[in-house]
């Protein structure tokens, strides 16, 4: 008897969970193409584009944002707000709002074919 890989079983019983980071990347850049921002706001806007169920775990956010800043999508700067402590404020770069086109073009190729999928099952 062949073993399935990821059943379900190991992601809840549901299909196609258990990939957090899966859309992190475009996520991140989505927001800060919306405005810059800083983590703490990312984490608390990053679950409203609907790939995360929860919030969004802050170790994965700043690890993707120092990685994004290393590619050279996002820059960031430290910014003081009156007596508040300073926040390093993140924003898209050119390259960043071109790899979110990319993924934009991407993610509308694969809405296709979950769509063709879909109407092929549902066809029977």
């Amino acid at each position: 008897m062949s073993k399935r890989k990821n059943s379900g079983a190991e992601s809840g019983g549901r299909p196609g969970a258990g990939k957090p980071e899966r859309y992190m990347q475009p996520s991140i850049l989505m927001a800060l193409r919306r405005k810059p921002s800083y983590g703490y706001e990312l984490i608390q806007e990053i679950p409203r584009f609907g790939f995360l169920e929860g919030p969004a775990p802050p170790g994965m956010i700043y690890r993707h944002l120092r990685d994004l800043e290393g590619d050279g999508l996002v820059v960031s700067e430290w910014e003081a707000e009156g007596s508040w402590p300073a926040k390093r404020v993140y924003r898209l770069t050119g390259d960043g709002e071109a790899v979110l086109a990319l993924w934009v073009d991407y993610m509308l190729r694969q809405a296709g074919h979950l769509t063709a999928f879909v109407d092929l099952y549902r066809r029977g």
